[in-house]
């Protein structure tokens, strides 16, 4: 068996917005304001929110991560889902045909997304330098082992290669986090065969 190493990131609920839709949502010409960096380069979390609204509910307060993308994007962890009485699928990020439907509400207007909301595959972010030292392809998958009190072996992991140099983040979304007691930073054990 080949044990790798990853650091966690963990990944609460949030938005990807369209220049489109966050001019629907903000107002024309508006551009996202950067709060803070996050761990690779050019993507930050914004200082703007938005709501999702479903027929069951709201829930405000959801992040924006720039910069923006060719397609709107909701990512959700599986007891957000069950605030909105949707069943997004489980997918992996760009993968929207036939998710789950919602309204998104900003200060300046909504709209309605067809499709668009996801519960995202775990997945790993690597540099393709990485990826080859580890003789794997970007979509591939992996085992990720979680030691401690609540242990686990997350099975199905997607390989992400981007880049020369990035460093190995495991992204979970809060669910799973919260069930292997994981925070941001801890250490996990990437197991590559046996």
């Amino acid at each position: 068996m080949v044990v790798k190493e990853a650091v966690v990131g963990v990944s609460a609920r949030h938005a990807h917005l369209s220049q489109e839709d966050l001019e629907k949502l903000f107002g024309e010409g508006y551009e996202l304001e950067p709060l803070r960096d996050l761990s690779y380069k050019g993507v930050f979390a914004a200082k703007e929110t938005v709501s999702i609204k479903t027929e069951k509910g709201v829930m405000e307060n959801i992040r924006v991560l720039g910069p923006v993308r060719k397609q709107t994007q909701i990512e959700l962890a599986r007891t957000d889902c069950f605030k909105l009485g949707i069943k997004p699928p489980v997918r992996e990020s760009g993968k929207l045909a036939d998710s789950a439907p919602v309204t998104l509400i900003g200060p300046k207007g909504e709209i309605e997304l067809p499709e668009g909301a996801i519960i995202a595959a775990r997945h790993i972010h690597i540099g393709l330098d990485t990826l080859e030292e580890w003789g794997k392809e970007s979509g591939d998958t992996v085992k990720v082992r979680v030691g401690g009190e609540r242990g686990v072996v997350f099975d199905n992991v997607v390989l992400r290669g981007a880049g020369q140099g990035i460093h190995t983040e495991l992204h979970l979304d809060t669910d799973e986090a919260n069930a292997a007691l994981l925070n941001t930073g801890d250490k996990v054990e990437v197991i590559l065969e046996g």
